[in-house]
């Protein structure tokens, strides 16, 4: 099935897919959002955007990934390799070599029944053009032996291919028509058989001079020492013999490009040698050493190709298991052959395209020739996924990787705090806002008539729409002009917030990691930075992390945070202490510290190190809980949160709530940022007196 939106994205439309539908074009904001998941899940978006490359799929745009085009090219190789076979891979060439044999035969017979010369035409009189096609008994004794031969030489041609064109070439035919198919059958033959062993060599041979057949020989013989340094473990300098060869190597720089040349231009042909049995191999080798014409520089190539063989890692060609009842025949299978490599070089191609470069370096025309136009598009949409992200401003390249810009944290906050409010009911804050409205602070979404001494914050649609329902009930058959009336003027409620100065302690110890945890957490601090950054910007959120120790993270790298390096342990103490002298200094008195845990405390910190134990030990809960004392002392509130219903934790925080008077939450790590928010609001708004 496929599915069709129109401009209302709202609503579907479902066909059955038949290959005509177009899927629409990369979404970037989409794509991050749909990415948000696995960056917040290790801080990574450059391994997010590859697994999604890799995965294909929602984030983006149902657009297949790599996974999936590598396996339709595998199908696709097993499709030629199911339907094809080798059986008899010359049976074809041999079929057209015995046609151009019936024919010169049929010409052998219609020249003897009418006594037509050899090389004239029908009816030509032999005795100086007087017309007289009658021929004498010794012409035609001579035209009897001549065809005797011609016949005995046809019965006689070997049954090997390659021995029979050699038989041929040197054969004189009676018959023009099979003389010219079978030359040009042996020049076709020659065109691909020999480029498929050396590109340009049939060119050379089709009419080469013994000077041409020398400088092949030559060129041979020098790339020859080449690869023979080159086996021997040095590095040789091509430059020279680019300089007198490089038109026969186009684009290539060093030794190792002609290697790579060769190799696809002998690739073919190899492959097809190690697919036959060894009777079909040596018929095959017979035919293309009766192409190439020259003993020579046929013993100068096969060195060469051994040579290849031995320094390619994998050899030169490999032998492709054809197992179907569809026979081939020589240039059909050094097509199908030719188009398995391509696929195998794709693949290869694919399963290395780890990172953007390498993936933009696939062509999408290659995949659209070896599978089909929807493949080409998709893998267009994965080498676009990157370079989107980029060009919207949500990623830059640093070196190799790809980082999150300011703009794509800030997506990705508001994204999370999205689905945070989305999840809540209708009525989620019922519990929480209190009622009534004042003049000062912030909106709160309604309006009410203007009172005197109240700030003129006026609601301006709201107030015309008074006007224009008290004009429409006005007497009489003409409405009078619009006019405001001191009774039309309403102005803004709001609810007046004090600001507020928070502290949110992640505990990032390892068991957060193993339960689940983890992510949760990370939420909870992007989701309450961009709360406070778009709706509340007079207070201020500073975020601790704690493990083995506690530290400061910067709430701009939430985002991209990763739990690596963390450690063990679980050092609330520290984190405590760290989050009381962050807000000494804070300018408000509305002072609190969130804390995100799953275990009590293990570590504390000790004459200036680090006392850790599990299970904890009685110091390091009082240590914990003079902390805690000292944060009550200076009026900070500590709310926590539990990730964990351990009866040890449940006690532990208990403890923390009598002395603080803050309070206490159990609270599952999908609706953990549920409750922070939740609470964050309902501590920090207050009627206006």
């Amino acid at each position: 099935m496929s599915t069709s939106w129109g401009a209302d994205r709202g609503r579907a439309r479902y066909a059955r897919w038949d290959g005509s539908q177009r899927l629409d074009d990369l979404d970037v904001g989409e794509l991050l959002d749909a990415l948000s998941e696995d960056v917040l899940a290790d801080g990574d978006l450059d391994e997010a955007l590859r697994r999604a490359i890799d995965e294909g799929g929602s984030p983006l745009g149902g657009r297949a990934g790599l996974r999936e085009l590598q396996r339709r090219l595998a199908e696709r190789r097993r499709e030629l390799l199911r339907r094809h076979g080798l059986d008899d891979v010359l049976g074809d060439l041999r079929r057209q070599l015995q046609e151009i044999v019936d024919t010169e035969r049929a010409g052998i017979d219609r020249r003897m029944a009418s006594g037509e010369p050899p090389g004239g035409e029908a009816g030509q009189a032999r005795d100086g053009g007087t017309g007289d096609a009658t021929i004498d008994a010794s012409t035609r004794e001579m035209l009897r032996e001549m065809a005797r031969r011609h016949r005995a030489a046809l019965d006689a041609l070997p049954a090997d291919v390659g021995e029979q064109i050699r038989a041929l070439e040197a054969y004189e035919f009676l018959e023009p028509a099979a003389r010219d198919d079978f030359q040009h059958l042996v020049d076709r033959l020659r065109g691909r058989v020999l480029d498929s062993t050396f590109k340009g060599l049939a060119d050379r041979l089709r009419s080469a001079t013994p000077e041409d057949l020398r400088a092949t020989r030559e060129m041979v013989r020098d790339l020859e020492r080449l690869l023979q340094e080159r086996l021997e473990g040095s590095n040789p300098d091509a430059g020279d013999f680019l300089a007198r060869y490089g038109h026969q190597f186009p684009g290539a720089r060093d030794l190792d490009d002609v290697i790579a040349q060769l190799a696809e231009q002998m690739a073919a042909m190899q492959s097809l040698l190690r697919s036959l049995t060894p009777d079909q191999r040596a018929e095959l080798g017979s035919l293309m050493d009766a192409l190439l014409r020259d003993d020579r520089l046929r013993w100068d190539l096969a060195r060469l190709g051994a040579m290849l063989d031995r320094l390619l890692p994998q050899g030169l060609g490999e032998a492709f298991p054809f197992a179907g009842d569809q026979e081939l025949g020589l240039e059909e299978a050094l097509d199908e052959i030719g188009t398995l490599q391509r696929l195998d070089r794709l693949g290869e191609q694919l399963a290395a395209a780890d990172d953007p470069p390498a993936l933009a370096a696939v062509d999408p025309a290659e995949v659209a020739r070896l599978l089909d136009a929807e493949s080409a598009d998709d893998l267009a949409a994965l080498q676009q996924a990157a370079r989107a992200l980029e060009d919207a401003g949500y990623a830059t390249r640093e070196g190799d990787r790809l980082e999150l810009t300011p703009r794509g944290r800030r997506r990705i906050g508001q994204k999370v705090l999205d689905e945070v409010f989305g999840r809540l009911g209708r009525d989620a804050f019922g519990g929480h806002r209190i009622q009534g409205s004042g003049g000062t602070g912030e909106r709160s979404g309604t309006s009410s008539p203007y009172e005197f001494g109240r700030p003129f914050d006026l609601d301006l649609r709201a107030t015309l729409d008074r006007a224009v329902a008290r004009r429409a009930l006005a007497a009489g058959p003409v409405r009078p002009p619009l006019r405001l009336d001191p009774s039309d003027f309403q102005v803004h409620d709001a609810e007046e917030s004090t600001s507020a100065s928070t502290v949110l302690l992640l505990d990032m110890s390892r068991s957060m990691l193993l339960r689940g945890c983890y992510v949760a957490a990370r939420k909870v601090a992007i989701a309450l930075d961009t709360l406070i950054r778009t709706r509340y910007p007079r207070d201020t959120l500073r975020v601790v992390g704690f493990a083995y120790v506690a530290q400061e993270i910067a709430p701009r790298t939430l985002v991209s945070l990763s739990w690596q390096g963390r450690g063990y342990g679980t050092n609330l103490q520290h984190a405590l202490l760290l989050a009381r002298r962050l807000l000494a200094t804070a300018p408000t008195a509305n002072r609190s510290i969130i804390v995100v845990t799953d275990g009590e405390p293990t570590a504390h910190i000790e004459d200036g190190r680090v006392e850790f134990s599990y299970p904890p030990t009685r110091r390091t809960i009082e240590e914990t809980l003079r902390e805690v004392a000292r944060c009550t002392r200076e009026g900070i509130t500590i709310n926590t949160f539990m990730l964990e219903r351990s009866r040890a934790l449940g006690e532990f925080v208990d403890r923390i709530s009598r002395m603080n008077r803050g309070r206490a939450f159990y609270a599952s790590p999908e609706r953990l940022e549920e409750f922070v928010l939740v609470d964050y609001l309902e501590r920090r708004t207050r009627r206006v007196a």
